[in-house]
């Protein structure tokens, strides 16, 4: 019996004979000829299947392995069965209770983990499947108290330690489904698995918000958190497998949604490897026992709709053991081309009344249909690289793939280290791929040679910033909001500030910078300051994706240097020589770059010269080496603060909207966590300055609040030094070039931006900075004499800014610095990191 579809209105015979004469032709297909798609029965279903196939075969031929299929042979450990979630199908999930009365703990021991590993090596198998309920901890106190006794914060953290334990004893490639992760969980996993998953199963809030439906009480089952996991996968290069679960009550409409949906992130981000298509199946003892399984035409409509909606490029997936085995030549004449994990050892423990089919039987019955079935690894042969594959993870990969990026069938697991090379951060020792050059020119050709694909999707980025416009200015009364101002600048409601904020070229503007001016004048005084430091970039290697960087290169392109520990040292010893007091020390993210290289970096400064102030490594940075080491973000901040770091730099911050972030960055870290970490910064002794790019996708209403963010965080902590407005150089930007991002600030919005600053942040961050790199000498002396009280740093090596286009130079005598304030009819002194008072005849601090 099919399973009944609640859709009031179910596309008509003619309806779906025309949506499937346009997939024939090839044509782009909406939501409503979707719905007609998945309605296909008898002769419509055969010639869509027939069109899935050839979208199939085109893809399997691009990919240089025409006519074959895979599979993963793997073991499936279930490292935990209780779940917070309740959802109305599932057998897997259990409750601490049940266990105990089957004598058995909550968790999976380090020893049952292994052993089930080491026995799925010894067969042969090369994926160690981690499958667990979601954060069991939240909703019950028996796995709180039995992660806590066994020293772990959470369950995730468990998973990341099992996950080493099993590369390093075993050899088997970890495949995570720990459920619904954060970002920064995400990031921290990745080091550690080839290849992570969840299923997005339906897009339905129907089903999550309405009592008695599948998802009810399950907070994880929410669809719009498992979209951000999918999205956040993709900011992070994480190869994710996801897919839909059809038949648990999911309407024609939410049933075509979830495919879009998937289409639109594979298409953004590219980093979804593989779709499955899973087919509901009633187990006993759930609340939908009585429910109708998902019938075989049903199913294999939405297979082959799924197929020709993603594409030739897309994996398509169904679970061999969901049908019986005769019913598997069906799912490929349906245009799947994956069986997924198969396990000659464990049962499927989310579906044990569903044995898995013997892979021989899969394989003769995979060659009846005119395909070769091969295995393959956890993750597919293209995301085998970086900046998919963690480099701590490539000897793990190397050891069991073949030339084609497929498995090798013979190979054996054994286990490998994890861990990074004792020896610090070297790049003369094993890196002798990369350059050691000092960058002084910039690169040679005007984009990175991967620019049409390390960036995402451009035509999606366009539609979104058309959406997203810049909206009017207000026309509120401005003298109302100066009022306001007067009386209370950090206090201004949004509306007064976003008033002040998009105040007009003329009187408007003038009467803002002037009272700007005037708070400058009663917080620090007539002096303008500067600091004799230098940039050191000490590698231009990236793969974070963010569009708005033209510094970043691959480790293969002509142009990318890393700097040795030597260079590093040498850097910091003429900075001296020359007078500076501080390096400013931030790089790329390289992934072959170990998290301890931060520690080692500030030492190799310190050790040469002790009296330097280290101002080193953004939140994006401090981010990765917590990746990278294990660490919490306390715990390396504050060994970071151990090996000579003084301050950090409060970059990474673009704006603090993930909405307008994510357009910017595609991968670095969301605003909660740059907060997270500047917070931490604080919190154990380590200032940090604070900025904001702004004039590229963003309009004035996100700089307001990017401004309240700062003054909240500043009223908590005070650990602002300062405050820096960057405005956006565009000329060599990639986002720019994509034609996405406007050209820059203009003017006004560079004179309101500098005196918003000091508005909005007075008596809280007394130091508002403007960057003499990005704007020309007009501009200064306008921020000068509208709330500007500092010009940042001799530099003496910038790169970033002149990388994106920046004509000002890269480097200044104090006397230009002098000469700035002087044209503005201002005073100048130099200072410290931390504003202190330098005698410049000492060249001591005071």
């Amino acid at each position: 019996m099919t399973q009944a579809i609640p859709s009031p209105e179910r596309p008509n015979d003619r309806q779906v004979a025309r949506a499937v004469t346009r997939a024939e032709a090839g044509k782009s297909l909406d939501a409503t000829e979707t719905q007609a798609l998945l309605c296909a029965r008898g002769e419509h279903l055969d010639r869509l299947m027939a069109v899935a196939r050839r979208v199939r075969d085109a893809g399997l031929e691009a990919a240089g392995r025409p006519g074959v299929v895979t599979y993963s042979k793997k073991v499936f450990i279930p490292l935990t069965r209780l779940c917070r979630d309740r959802c109305h199908y599932c057998t897997f999930v259990t409750t601490p209770t049940l266990l105990a009365k089957d004598e058995k703990a909550p968790f999976l021991s380090a020893d049952e983990v292994l052993a089930i590993a080491r026995e799925g090596a010894a067969m042969g198998c090369k994926e160690a499947l981690f499958t667990l309920g979601d954060r069991p901890e939240d909703r019950w106190p028996e796995a709180k108290q039995w992660l806590e006794e066994a020293g772990y914060d959470s369950t995730l953290e468990y998973v990341r330690a099992m996950s080493i334990r099993v590369l390093e004893e075993t050899g088997l490639l970890p495949h995570l489904n720990p459920g619904v992760m954060s970002w920064a969980e995400m990031s921290r996993l990745k080091p550690v698995a080839p290849s992570m998953g969840m299923m997005l199963e339906t897009t339905s809030r129907r089903l999550y918000e309405t009592k008695g439906e599948a998802h009810y009480k399950s907070p994880d089952k929410d669809p719009a958190v498992r979209l951000q996991v999918l999205e956040d996968a993709g900011r992070l290069n994480v190869p994710f497998t996801t897919g839909l679960l059809i038949g648990i009550g999911e309407d024609l409409a939410e049933r075509a949604e979830g495919i879009f949906e998937l289409r639109r992130i594979a298409k953004q981000y590219g980093s979804i490897q593989e779709v499955i298509v899973q087919n509901f199946r009633a187990k006993p003892d759930t609340a939908m026992r009585h429910d109708d399984d998902l019938a075989l035409d049903e199913y294999l409509a939405a297979i082959a709709t799924t197929r020709v909606l993603l594409g030739p490029a897309m994996r398509i997936q169904a679970p061999p053991n969901l049908v019986d085995l005769t019913e598997c030549r069906a799912l490929l004449d349906a245009g799947v081309d994956d069986f997924g994990g198969v396990s000659p050892l464990t049962p499927d423990h989310v579906n044990p009344e569903r044995p898995w089919p013997q892979i021989d039987k899969l394989t003769a019955l995979t060659a009846d249909a005119g395909f070769v079935l091969r295995e393959r690894l956890t993750a597919h042969p293209q995301y085998l690289d970086v900046p998919w594959l963690d480099p701590r993870l490539r000897s793990h990969v190397d050891a069991l793939r073949g030339p084609d990026g497929l498995a090798r069938a013979e190979a054996m697991p054994v286990g490998l280290p994890w861990q990074e090379p004792d020896g610090g951060f070297d790049v003369t020792s094993g890196r002798s791929d990369l350059h050691t050059a000092v960058d002084t020119e910039g690169r040679t050709s005007d984009r990175r040679s991967d620019f049409e694909d390390v960036y995402g999707d451009w035509g999606v980025l366009r539609d979104k910033v058309a959406r997203d416009a810049v909206p009017e200015r207000l026309s509120s009364d401005v003298t109302a909001a100066l009022r306001a101002a007067e009386r209370d600048p950090s206090g201004l409601s949004t509306e007064h500030a976003t008033t002040l904020m998009t105040a007009e070229e003329g009187p408007a503007l003038d009467a803002v910078t002037a009272l700007a001016d005037q708070l400058r004048r009663d917080a620090v005084g007539d002096e303008v300051t500067y600091i004799v430091n230098r940039n050191i970039n000490f590698t231009n290697i990236c793969y974070t994706g963010c569009r708005f960087c033209a510094f970043a290169q691959r480790k293969t392109d002509v142009d990318a240097y890393t700097l040795s520990l030597d260079e590093i040292a040498t850097r910091a010893r003429i900075a001296v020589s020359v007078g500076a007091t501080e390096v400013c020390m931030q790089g790329g993210i390289d992934p072959e770059m170990p998290g301890t290289a931060y520690f080692d970096i500030a030492r190799a400064v310190k050790d040469a010269e002790p009296s330097l102030h280290v101002h080193a490594y953004s939140p994006m940075e401090v981010m990765n080496g917590v990746s990278r080491t294990g660490l919490s973000i306390a715990e390396f901040l504050a060994a970071a603060k151990e090996a000579g770091v003084d301050s950090l730099p409060g970059t990474a911050a673009e704006i603090l909207d993930d909405d307008v972030r994510w357009v910017l960055t595609k991968g670095k870290l969301p605003t909660a966590q740059w907060i997270e970490v500047v917070r931490t910064a604080h919190a154990v002794g380590l200032p940090t300055t604070s900025t904001m790019m702004y004039g590229h996708v963003d309009h004035p209403g996100h700089w307001v609040k990017h401004l309240q963010v700062l003054a909240d965080i500043q009223r908590d902590t005070g650990g602002f030094t300062e405050f820096v407005p960057l405005p956006f150089v565009h000329q060599s930007s990639p986002i720019y070039l994509a034609g996405v991002a406007r050209p820059g600030p203009s003017v006004r919005d560079n004179r309101a931006v500098h005196a918003m600053a000091r508005i909005m942040l007075h008596g809280l961050i007394p130091n508002i900075q403007t960057s003499w790199v990005k704007l020309g000498p007009q501009q200064l002396t306008q921020v000068l004499n509208g709330g500007v009280n500092d010009l940042g740093g001799t530099l003496m090596e910038e790169t970033i800014s002149r990388m994106a286009g920046s004509t000002n130079g890269s480097r200044k005598e104090r006397e230009e610095l002098e000469a700035m304030a002087h044209a503005a009819g201002r005073p100048a002194r130099q200072r410290t990191t931390t504003y202190g008072h330098i005698r410049p005849q000492e060249g001591i601090a005071s």
